[in-house]
């Protein structure tokens, strides 16, 4: 079941929920340090983390999807939408960089939103998605935003984007704290993040991937004929080549 927004913003405005939120920025950030005249959207609740984006971005947006709920950001202006999964209100190759957060594990049906996702994205453009790990602690109790919906596998994940004809780039993953309450857990999260990568690499709570668009599509031939590699061409869309994201 998706959490809707005001239950994901009191999550944010909890003292855990901080705690998460510059734990996964730091990563995020260490695979986008920069995004200057990017065109940048947020899928799901990706409002706590665009917000780092504003001042070096061209442009900054977000949508949230239906059955969430939306809620209004920044303070004084309306940069966000609600939007079917299957049906985003933007032409094709706008954004140069896309960040999925909340959005991937509580998708109705996960291929028409990759297949959105993939037509606004710029060809060389970027996507980074974050996604519950479903080794992980936060994708078992309830307390945390990442269990509920569908937890992924990194193979999981793997396939279903390359599925969807993403590339995957780059892999991360953060939240090897515990979801706890507790004022000495959530104040000890840097150090349990250093030992956790180092001990336990596979148990973070979140899944961290950057994958680039892939404009061809490989063909199944018939058994009996020669294998070889085969691609047909997609369509494209715009061309931001302009923009150097």
């Amino acid at each position: 079941m998706q959490l809707d927004a005001r239950e994901l913003l009191a999550f944010y405005d909890s003292p855990l929920g901080a705690m998460a939120r510059r734990t996964i920025l730091r990563r995020l950030r260490r695979l986008w340090p920069v995004a200057p005249r990017c065109r940048v959207l947020g899928f799901g609740f990706a409002i706590p983390y665009l917000r780092s984006f504003q001042i070096e971005a061209e442009r900054v947006a977000a949508v949230m999807p239906a059955q969430m709920g939306v809620v209004g950001w920044p303070d004084g202006h309306r940069l966000v939408t609600l939007a079917d999964e299957d049906a985003f209100p933007f032409p094709d190759a706008m954004f140069d960089r896309v960040l999925v957060v909340h959005g991937l594990e509580g998708a109705d049906a996960a291929r028409p939103l990759m297949r959105q996702l993939w037509r606004v994205l710029a060809p060389e453009g970027r996507m980074l998605i974050v996604a519950p790990n479903r080794a992980s602690l936060w994708a078992q109790l309830e307390r945390s935003p990442f269990a509920h919906g569908r937890p992924f596998h990194r193979g999981e994940l793997d396939r279903l984007l390359r599925g969807a004809m993403f590339e995957p780039l780059r892999w991360d993953a953060a939240l090897y704290c515990p979801p706890l309450m507790s004022r000495t857990m959530v104040g000890s999260g840097a150090g349990w993040e250093r030992i956790g990568r180092r001990l336990w690499p596979r148990l973070g709570g979140v899944h961290l991937v950057e994958a680039a668009k892939s404009m061809y599509a490989p063909v199944r031939v018939k058994r009996g004929r020669l294998a070889r590699q085969m691609a047909v061409a997609l369509p494209g869309g715009g061309n931001n080549s302009e923009r150097p994201c």
